[in-house]
């Protein structure tokens, strides 16, 4: 008897000294795709592309607020302050849809409409003339709009794309990390691509 209450204590601290995998996992309601938190100075969307891992890193030279698109990189960064930024893995504009420049949010929407241009129904005549906001949206879960352009930065319903230059100039972000910026920004945030 003595040797099985002494084998029972060894498993119960056994037990007790186990700890948690470094991620948990769940759902998001509102995407409906895995998130994982990581615990300490990272944390990110377990995403199909790895380029959507959205991660804390270094970073200098702009104002904590601003929105930095590195088309190149193919990556946004939110500014942090304190040489920190939010780095986002993005899908950019393909050959001959890429730009450069300053602008600023000035509208936000959750689950937005989409009524592809007219300059965009031209090249593609197959395309629906309005489409409801929605999981099936290329809008995504949500959209921020840059003043004086037809462009937003905006989720997708094609989370394959991301890292890819893809879209006619709107900068593509996967839903789980569209509505994580989202919650950050507001109207007025200052947006530099480059």
């Amino acid at each position: 008897m003595r040797r099985i209450t002494t084998a029972l204590a060894g498993l119960v601290c056994a037990a007790a000294a186990w700890t948690a995998p470094a991620a948990a996992y769940e759902i998001d309601p509102i995407t409906r795709e895995p998130i994982v938190a990581y615990y300490g100075s990272s944390y990110g969307y377990r995403p199909q592309a790895a380029s959507s891992f959205r991660q804390v890193v270094s970073f200098n030279g702009y104002g904590a607020g601003t929105i930095v698109i590195s088309t190149a990189q193919r990556r946004l960064y939110y500014v942090l302050g304190n040489g920190q930024a939010i780095s986002y893995g993005i899908g950019v504009g393909r050959p001959g849809f890429t730009w450069s420049g300053t602008k600023t949010i000035t509208a936000k929407r959750e689950w937005p409409d989409w009524t592809p241009p007219a300059q965009m129904l031209k090249r593609r005549p197959d395309l629906p003339r309005h489409m409801r906001g929605g999981i099936n949206n290329p809008l995504g879960a949500r959209a921020m709009y840059l003043g004086g352009s037809l462009f937003r930065i905006h989720g997708s319903n094609e989370p394959e794309t991301i890292g890819y230059a893809v879209s006619s100039g709107c900068i593509r972000m996967t839903n789980a990390d569209v509505v994580d910026l989202y919650s950050r920004v507001r109207v007025g945030t200052r947006v530099v691509v480059r």
